[in-house]
């Protein structure tokens, strides 16, 4: 029987949680900063999950085989590097593996360097060029989606409806609404479609693609208003046929 540690307090990590509940291979299940429903399943101990250090201590004293990391920011910040410096298995990319995540304008380049399929975009690092990069694409007939760069909690992108949203969403960026994740930004081409998530697991050699998703972005009912963080997933998409399914893998 293995113990383990999940970390976070949404609602991923009480899935998370929830599924590994199930499983006959796991002993005493702990979840860090947890929530109340978590709670109920596992034992939770309130640590930030900005708190790398503590976490690591609190796994390598619990004795646990493995901790799950759901957020991104304490990825980012570099958990599963201080974690495995412990010498426990986690499961989450690297400090580095994570900029990917992290980083727009680092995953963008890095799709561009290695022949990735991705939007046409510009990267800026302030306001004058970027309001000049989307003047051009709509004089051009393109319409454009704003990101801010960092971690934003799922709604640092701006699908705009206009060019003047389009320039509004980037001064909003750098006059300081996402924090730091908007002192760079991102612009790409806005490509009309449905959008899916496929998830892979990999060890550096192998890659498992896992079952694809779909997760509700706007607001407001009829793909209306803002997009949030998400609210409710399905899975499997209908859109990802067995054909398109074939070309990710």
């Amino acid at each position: 029987m293995m113990d383990v540690l999940v970390v976070g307090s949404g609602g991923r990590e009480h899935a998370l949680c929830w599924g590994l509940k199930r499983s006959p291979g796991i002993g005493k299940l702990y979840c860090v900063p947890g929530n109340p429903g978590i709670a109920q399943i596992a034992e939770t101990a309130p640590i930030p999950v900005e708190s790398l250090d503590a976490i690591a201590a609190f796994a390598e004293e619990k004795k646990v085989g493995l901790v799950v990391v759901g957020p991104e920011v304490p990825l980012c910040l570099g958990l599963a590097d201080v974690i495995r410096a412990r010498g426990i298995p986690v499961f989450g990319p690297s400090k580095e593996g994570a900029k990917l995540e992290g980083s727009k304008d680092f995953s963008k380049k890095f799709m561009d360097t290695y022949g990735i399929p991705t939007a046409r975009y510009g990267s800026f690092d302030n306001e004058k060029d970027a309001v000049a990069y989307i003047r051009n694409e709509y004089a051009a007939g393109r319409a454009v989606v704003v990101k801010a760069d960092g971690l934003a909690a799922g709604k640092g992108v701006v699908v705009a409806e206009s060019e003047a949203d389009a320039v509004r969403a980037v001064k909003e960026c750098f006059a300081g609404a996402f924090g730091s994740a908007g002192m760079r930004v991102v612009v790409e081409e806005l490509l009309i479609g449905e959008e899916a998530s496929i998830l892979a697991l990999t060890d550096g050699k192998t890659v498992v693609p896992l079952v694809s998703s779909q997760d509700h972005k706007r607001l407001l009912d009829g793909d209306k208003g803002p997009n949030t963080g998400g609210m409710g997933a399905y899975s499997p998409a209908p859109v990802v046929t067995d054909a398109v399914m074939e070309e990710i893998h």
